[in-house]
C-alpha cells in the first residue's frame, strides 16, 4: 500500500469533525432476540475537514496536498487532536502509560500499541523524537532502543524476553481521502470553503 510520510497542515485538522467508527452485524432471531457479532477486531476512525479551511490560502494548501496525495491513491498522518497521546490529552506522556505488544519470543522487538478498556490499538506512527521506552518498570536511555516511526515497532538494545515493555509516545493517525473528488465553493473575494473533505483510516 501507497503511503507517504507527510503529516496534514495542522490548521487544516485543528477544526476537523469525526471519530472512531465500529461494524456491528445484528440478526433478529425468530425469537425476537438479537445475535450480535463485530467482525472489526478494531475500530475505524473518519473524518471530515471541510470545516477548517476558512481562507483562499487555507484552500490552496489543501488543493496543494490534495493533489500530491493524487486524491484517494496515497495513504498520510493525520493529527487527530482528540486523540494522539498515549495518556489523556491533558497529560504528558510517560513511559509507563502503555503496555507494548511482543513481537516474537526473544523480547527484543515490541510493537506500540494504545488500550482502551480491553481494546488494544495498534499504533502505525509514532511522532518522532516522543517515544519513552521502559522495561519492568524502569525507563531506558533514548540510546538503549530504536524505534521505527513508519510501522510503530521498538527494537531495545538488549533483549528483555517475558519483561512487561511499556512506552509513552504522540502519534498520528494514517488515513487517505475518501473521495476523489474535492467540490469547493468560493464565497467571497479571498474566501472559499470545501463543502466536504472526508478522511478515512487505513492500515499502513
Amino acid at each position: 500500500m501507497s503511503f507517504h510520510e507527510v503529516l496534514l497542515p495542522l490548521p487544516l485538522a485543528l477544526g476537523a469533525n469525526g471519530g472512531p467508527e465500529r461494524r456491528t452485524e445484528i440478526v433478529t432471531l425468530g425469537s425476537g432476540r438479537e445475535a450480535r457479532n463485530s467482525p472489526w477486531a478494531q475500530g475505524r476512525r473518519r473524518f471530515d475537514i471541510g470545516g477548517a479551511v476558512r481562507s483562499l490560502d487555507e484552500l490552496h494548501a489543501l488543493v496543494s496536498f490534495f493533489e500530491a496525495r493524487r486524491g484517494r491513491l496515497h495513504g498520510f498522518r493525520f493529527r487527530d487532536f482528540l486523540d494522539w497521546k498515549s495518556c489523556a490529552p491533558s497529560e504528558t506522556p510517560s513511559a509507563l502509560d502503555q503496555v507494548c505488544e511482543m513481537i516474537g519470543t526473544s523480547g527484543a522487538v515490541v510493537q506500540l500499541q494504545k488500550t482502551y478498556g480491553a481494546v488494544a490499538r495498534t499504533i502505525h506512527k509514532p511522532v518522532s523524537g516522543t517515544v519513552l521506552v521502559a522495561v519492568d518498570g524502569d525507563e531506558l536511555s533514548a540510546e538503549a532502543f530504536i524505534v521505527d516511526v513508519t510501522t510503530g515497532r521498538v527494537t531495545l538494545d538488549v533483549a528483555a524476553p517475558g519483561a512487561t515493555v511499556t512506552a509513552g509516545f504522540l502519534f498520528d493517525t494514517p488515513v487517505r481521502f475518501d473521495s476523489d473528488r474535492l467540490d469547493i465553493s468560493l464565497d467571497a473575494f479571498g474566501a472559499g470553503r470545501p463543502l466536504s473533505v472526508p478522511l478515512i483510516e487505513i492500515t499502513p
